[in-house]
């Protein structure tokens, strides 16, 4: 009798077994010792869906039969479905052209890390080694995702540790006695980790701290930023108001003498001028509680009475990537750190700030010494580079001179785009735009397993694996475990690993030794485990050599400190453990930043009014304040098609939330399938009218897949809040991307509601 079949597995949303049945079922168990698993690992067997899977390669009719070059019927011409030596011999063509002719810089290589939690078969890792393989290409630098923080945190503290290495969670559970939750901690988030999740372990810290009795406090316009469990005082700023907010708590705490300024003397530079701004020296407009709350909406004796509890307590104070990824996003961060300076409580246990605590499962776990096998992506031998939430400006504005962190570059001539494990449809904001984007390049090549709408915007798709139907090696720097994640599936239809396409690809074009160096795949997961494990001091080694490994399935690694204090070096003596900065301290203050002239970003933390409160919330033609946040019901939008994500639906579209008293003032009720405008274009949403919400504010998830199927009805009828959001940098110091809020108004849709697309393949000719 055949027996059921286990497949050990890592995802970013948690590990697993994939057990086929002897049915030939695919199920998903998640790992027995993971004690918080994911909701959204039930939409992982979705990956098999032929339905919306790129089962063969298809190329574009007008390129294939027109050749390459600008065109406006990217993105609604006819598909041809063609073999794959033809493709790759005719693409191999194009990118020999496109060098010969306009040089590497003209080849964008664009992708993001989230694809898949394998460390081989890992897209960024796969097309950025080919490209550069094949004599460079221009690069995108840092992420939607902490984009400000990138260029600013630098700047200010002298490197990423806040992003990086933060004081650790049994750090905080032991000794915070109060928790600041600037953008919350919300569990949605935790779900998810870059690189892979053994174990999820935050909402476990949270309720052990807090059963220790650390108070938290929530600072969001959204009530469920924070478990109801954790008892936390909420505190409701409006959208895009935190830095407001922060300063006001600044001036708190030194007009009350409530922080260290021995702290401020010894360990940062830039105080006099920060607290000269405060007060209103050269604008006449103290930032104290009062003006606060005119702007943020929250009453003045609350951020005083927040100030105090900060100023007595031992107090972390968690600043979410929310906060900065907003139109002068620095200015939130900077007063953050300013904030928690100022308190000098930096560099103790339990206080101090952190930047990503809840944005991620992984932040704030121990990282693992050794690090883990990861497939090297060569050397680029080209310097050309764009802030990576600038692909619009990039392919709509060729030539054009811009500003970024210091330095004054110019857009390349993109002619080529090709794009692997990435999905800039979901990520980018003005999605009207981005297509307008994508209609410049001569070519957009695509590595897809779905028919997302980065594909259908493409020129040539190659259908790709996922990563249940391949072999590879699974963990994160702060995994507890390394997993030999098991080809759980044959590939659907005429599915390719992104290597094997990519190494056809250099053998036509003769750089394939440099790729591949002479190894298969397998070749390869045996060199990098085997390599890696070499270079481990003896007591972190795995006993098991690559065959026990793969045999085993998963194997442990050694944990770093979990007492890591973040700066507590610097804090016990700057001298001798000084920071990356000109100055060696904490800078309230740059003169670098200042001497860059930037009005968007002076030289320090400032009160810069974000468009989206230009007109003050209830008034003109979008009142509403819309929140663009992450998911609860997938990771961005990866598996949008799976059971998870698709229960959360309403009226076949994504849900968007709405306080009471604003759906009754429209006459709105809940289910009802709405139009949300905004000045940049419109989306169809399910409504869900909730209480969880401050008035004013309405709050649409980013993730649904891109359906521009009618445009006379709205941009999206699937509800993208990306086709809301203004593709607008957050300065230009950081270029970074500003999607998190926009301005809205919210009507009934009373028209015969349309099909969402999105997951349906289009049909070939």
């Amino acid at each position: 009798m055949t027996t059921e079949q286990r497949f050990p597995h890592l995802s970013h949303w948690g590990a697993f077994d994939a057990v086929r049945g002897t049915d030939g079922s695919l199920r998903i168990e998640a790992a027995p010792d993971d004690p918080e698993p994911a909701s959204i690992l039930a939409n992982v067997p979705a990956s098999l869906d032929e339905r919306t899977r790129v089962l063969h390669p298809h190329v574009r009719r007008g390129w294939w039969e027109d050749g390459p070059g600008p065109d406006e019927r990217r993105g609604d011409d006819e598909w041809l479905q063609v073999s794959w030596d033809d493709v790759l011999d005719r693409l191999a063509t194009e990118i020999e052209r496109v060098r010969t002719e306009h040089g590497n810089e003209a080849i964008f290589g664009g992708s993001y890390g989230w694809a898949s939690a394998g460390r081989f078969h890992h897209a960024q890792s796969q097309v950025h080694r080919f490209l550069n393989a094949i004599g460079g290409y221009t690069r995108s630098v840092h992420t939607y995702s902490h984009g400000a923080a990138e260029v600013l945190l630098p700047r200010v503290v002298g490197g990423l540790e806040p992003l990086a290495t933060p004081t650790a969670w049994p750090v905080l559970v032991d000794h915070t006695e109060l928790f600041v939750c600037v953008g919350g901690l919300p569990a949605k988030n935790m779900q998810v980790g870059s690189g892979g999740v053994d174990r999820h372990l935050v909402g476990g810290h949270l309720a052990e701290a807090h059963a220790r009795g650390a108070e938290l406090v929530l600072v969001s316009p959204l009530r469920d930023d924070l478990a109801d469990a954790l008892d936390a005082q909420w505190v409701a700023p409006w959208p895009g108001s935190d830095t407001a907010l922060l300063l006001a708590l600044c001036h708190t705490v030194l007009a009350e003498g409530l922080g260290d300024p021995t702290f401020v003397r010894t360990h940062c530079v830039g105080g006099d001028e920060l607290a000269a701004y405060l007060a209103g020296e050269a604008d006449g407009v103290v930032k104290d509680a009062a003006w606060a709350s005119g702007l943020c909406g929250v009453d003045a004796d609350e951020i005083v009475a927040l100030a105090r509890r900060m100023g007595t307590r031992r107090t972390m104070l968690t600043l979410s990537w929310s906060i900065q990824r907003a139109e002068r996003g620095e200015q939130a961060l900077w007063a953050g750190i300013a904030l928690a300076a100022l308190l000098g409580q930096i560099g103790l246990p339990g206080g101090g700030f952190g930047h990503g605590y809840g944005a991620t499962a992984n932040i704030g776990n121990a990282e693992v010494p050794g690090g883990i096998p990861r497939f090297g992506q060569g050397q680029n031998p080209i310097d050309s580079f764009i802030p990576v939430a600038r692909i619009s400006d990039l392919l709509l504005h060729p030539g054009d001179p811009y500003d970024f962190d210091g330095q004054r570059l110019t857009f390349p001539d993109t002619r080529l785009v090709y794009w692997a494990g990435g999905n800039p449809f979901h990520h980018h904001q003005d999605l009207a735009r981005l297509r307008r984007a994508f209609t410049r390049p001569d070519t957009v090549v695509v590595h897809e397993p779905f028919w997302t709408a980065t594909a259908r915007h493409a020129d040539v798709v190659l259908p790709v694996t996922s990563t249940l139907e391949r072999d590879d090696l699974g963990g994160s720097k702060v995994s507890g475990t390394l997993v030999a994640m098991r080809q759980a599936s044959e590939p659907l239809g005429e599915s390719r690993d992104d290597y094997a396409i990519l190494t056809a690809l250099a053998e036509r074009l003769g750089a394939a030794e440099t790729f591949t160096e002479g190894r298969t795949a397998d070749e390869w997961l045996r060199h990098l485990y085997e390599s890696w494990r070499a270079r481990l001091p003896e007591d972190e080694r795995p006993a098991e050599d690559y065959e026990a490994f793969t045999e085993a399935g998963r194997v442990p690694l050694r944990g770093a400190d979990p007492g890591h204090v973040m700066y507590a070096e610097f804090r016990a003596d700057p001298e001798r453990h000084p920071l990356a900065t000109p100055s060696g301290r904490i800078e309230l203050a740059s003169s670098t930043i200042a001497a860059f002239g930037y009005d968007d970003c002076p030289g320090h933390p400032s009160w810069l009014v974000p468009h989206v409160l230009s007109t003050p919330p209830g008034e003109g033609d979008h009142p509403l304040l819309l929140v663009a946040n992450n998911p609860r019901s997938r990771l961005h939008s990866q598996l949008d098609h799976g059971a998870t994500s698709q229960g959360s639906k309403v009226a076949g579209r994504e849900p968007v939330r709405m306080h009471p008293d604003d759906a009754a003032a429209r006459g709105l009720a809940d289910g009802d399938v709405v139009r949300v405008e905004s000045a940049v274009g419109s989306v169809l949403a399910g409504l869900v009218v909730s209480d969880v919400l401050r008035a004013g504010v309405v709050q649409l998830s980013t993730g649904a897949w891109f359906d521009p199927s009618r445009p006379d009805l709205a941009t999206c009828v699937h509800g993208n809040p990306n086709a809301l959001t203004a593709d607008r940098p957050t300065s230009r110091l950081a270029q970074a991307c500003t999607g998190q809020h926009a301005r809205v108004e919210v009507r009934r849709f009373d028209g015969d509601v349309p099909a969402v697309g999105a997951h349906v393949a289009p049909t070939a000719g």
